[in-house]
Order: structure tokens, then C-alpha cells, then sequence
């Protein structure tokens, strides 16, 4: 056969194999795993030094919130993400606090033997990411925190807004404004009640203050706090806890919304690998 001929055969039959399947993060040959009689989904990806993603909060937040970003992280960690307490498909709570979300997530990493961990945190991820560090260094031996802050006084507020005249949402208003989100969540298993899920994300994110500032002081571990500079979190008050965090790094994302790992995958897995 001439050279040339096997060459067009070899392009051709190369351009004939299918293209792999895209992994739908949260819902990809996940496990259960029951910490205090409910069932937390967990799925993992990749070998190595175990890392942690920790999901935001809302009736739009799951595992998907890293899609983005698990592929690369995964060549270089055993990547393990999780829906906590009424997120995805995890099962629901009676109530929810930081505290008891922390202590979900701190019996999962018991649960599932690991002796040493990264984690990396979202929005309420980030906030149970910090509780963390304080409370389980002795696993735990570096955290990154995505878009955290300590009460409503962190919120980035528009021009003129004082933080007396910011009033939790009705269960009515979340009907209105998230329709598709809870569109979504009804069709997760197992069965959630989004009016519930609602009401307890309105009590946990409206609380003036998450933790006590002595938590900061009690952090010995490296911990970088990240914002996006159009983040729904204020950067004075990032910078606050980046102050009172010893040894720690800041790090602002240029023209970046809260949505960190939807808009900028590549530039956190970045920060994230040379972090840890």
C-alpha cells in the first residue's frame, strides 16, 4: 500500500471515532453516604490528594457548580464533590445553620477515611470551607474560600443602601424570581420541598453574623480567601477577613460576578493548583 493511501485511511478512520460523552456533573454514578440518618450525594473524580468541592446555596446549587473546573482538577487530585444537606440530591434537613452544615461535612470526611484533604469552597461552600480549617486542621490542610463572608455585613450593597433596610424575601418572592431553579429541583431525588428549602436558606444567609470572630484567630492553616470584583460579597470585607486570618492570601478576580467557576473556570483552577 503506498504511503500515501495508509495515511487518508489512518485520517478517516481516525475522524470516525465518536467524540466522548460530556459527564453531566450531579448526576454522574454518584454514591450515598448517611451522616446522621440522611443521604449526602457524593461523586468522585481522579487519584491523588483528596480536594473537596463544597456547593453553594439555593435551589439552583449542586455538584454542577464546578463542572467547569473538575476536569482539569481532577488530573491532578481525587476530586471529591459533594451536595450538602437539601442541595441536589442529597436529602433534606430539618433546619440549616453553618454549624450544621460544617459538622455534615466534617463526618463525611470521617466517613470516608481521609487523612489529609484540600478543600475548596463556594459561596456557602466557602463559609463551611473556613469552619473547616478552624475546626478539622488535623485533616484539613489547605482551604481556598470562593465568595465567603460572616452575615449580611458582608454583602456588597449599591450606593445608598443601608444594611437595616435589607429584609429577607418572602417564600412568595422566591416563587417569582427562581421559577426555573425550582422547576429543577423538583425533579431531583430524593424529593425535596422547595418551600422548606426556601424559608431555611432565608433564617441561615440573613443572619447578621455566621460564626464568631474568634474563629479567625483560631485558623493555623494557609486559607486565600477569593473574590470577584463585582462579587455579591463586599472586597472591604474580604479584605477583613483576609486580615484577621493570619497568614493568609487575598486574591480579587477582574471583571468576575460571584459566579466564579462559571465565568472564570480556568484562571481558579489555576489559583487553586498553585495554591495547594
Amino acid at each position: 500500500m503506498k504511503p500515501i493511501r495508509l495515511i487518508l485511511i489512518l485520517l478517516l478512520s481516525t475522524g470516525c471515532i465518536p467524540e466522548p460523552a460530556a459527564i453531566d456533573y450531579g448526576s454522574n454514578d454518584g454514591r450515598y453516604v448517611v451522616i446522621h440518618n440522611r443521604k449526602i450525594y457524593v461523586e468522585e473524580y481522579g487519584q491523588g490528594m483528596p480536594l473537596f468541592l463544597l456547593s453553594g446555596g439555593g435551589l439552583n446549587r449542586s455538584i454542577k457548580d464546578f463542572e467547569k473546573c473538575i476536569p482539569d482538577l481532577s488530573k491532578q487530585y481525587r476530586v471529591i464533590a459533594t451536595d450538602t444537606p437539601g442541595q441536589g440530591r442529597s436529602e433534606q434537613t430539618d433546619s440549616l445553620s453553618y454549624d450544621l452544615l460544617t459538622d455534615f461535612m466534617s463526618l463525611l470526611i470521617d466517613s470516608l477515611r481521609i487523612d489529609s484533604a484540600y478543600v475548596m469552597g463556594f459561596s456557602d461552600g466557602a463559609i463551611v470551607g473556613l469552619l473547616l480549617a478552624e475546626r478539622r486542621a488535623d485533616k484539613i490542610k489547605k482551604v481556598i474560600a470562593v465568595g465567603a463572608n460572616n452575615g449580611t455585613r458582608g454583602f456588597a450593597l449599591p450606593e445608598g443602601v443601608v444594611l437595616d433596610s435589607v429584609k429577607m424575601p418572602s417564600v412568595d418572592n422566591w416563587a417569582k424570581w427562581h421559577e426555573k431553579d425550582i422547576e429543577w429541583y423538583n425533579t431531583l431525588t430524593p424529593k425535596k420541598d422547595w418551600r422548606k428549602m426556601a424559608a431555611n436558606l432565608n433564617r441561615m444567609w440573613y443572619s447578621k453574623e455566621y460564626f464568631p470572630v474568634n474563629v479567625y484567630d483560631n485558623i493555623r492553616i494557609p486559607v486565600m480567601i477569593v473574590l470577584g470584583d463585582r462579587d455579591d460579597i463586599s472586597i472591604e470585607h474580604g479584605l477583613e477577613m483576609h486580615r484577621l486570618i493570619k497568614g493568609s492570601e487575598f486574591c480579587v478576580l477582574p471583571n468576575t460576578t460571584h459566579e466564579v467557576f462559571a465565568e472564570k473556570p480556568d484562571l481558579i483552577n489555576k489559583i487553586a493548583i498553585n495554591f495547594f
